[in-house]
């Protein structure tokens, strides 16, 4: 049997890796409810503006970040946390080096 990752405590920024001119992610749950994913960007890289069927929690774990939420722009920091509503459009860019943990919640 394969150990899970976060079976034990574990540091969580230490479970994905900065890589030069990417973002990396780490799905750490995947169940019909929802998924809990760590991503980590390069200064620079971005997701462009989309939106999601389900409301989502991003989390600071480390760096800093522009999160745009329907064009409104919120600059973000380690320790942060935002909501990102369901069928809002919004947008992630990485103005150094920055990582995140994005919990989206599956509802019906």
């Amino acid at each position: 049997m394969t150990s899970h990752p976060i079976e034990s405590p574990t540091v969580l920024a230490d479970l994905v890796a900065y890589q030069d001119g990417s973002i990396v992610s780490q799905t750490l749950v995947k169940e019909k409810t929802g998924t809990v994913t760590l991503f980590a960007f390069d200064q620079g890289e971005a997701l462009s503006e989309h939106t999601a069927p389900f409301d989502a929690l991003l989390h600071v774990v480390d760096g800093e970040a522009t999160v745009s939420i329907d064009g409104q722009p919120h600059a973000v920091a380690a320790g942060a946390i935002i909501r990102l509503p369901a069928n809002v459009p919004h947008a992630v860019e990485a103005t150094q080096r920055f990582k995140m943990l994005l919990i989206m919640i599956r509802t019906p």
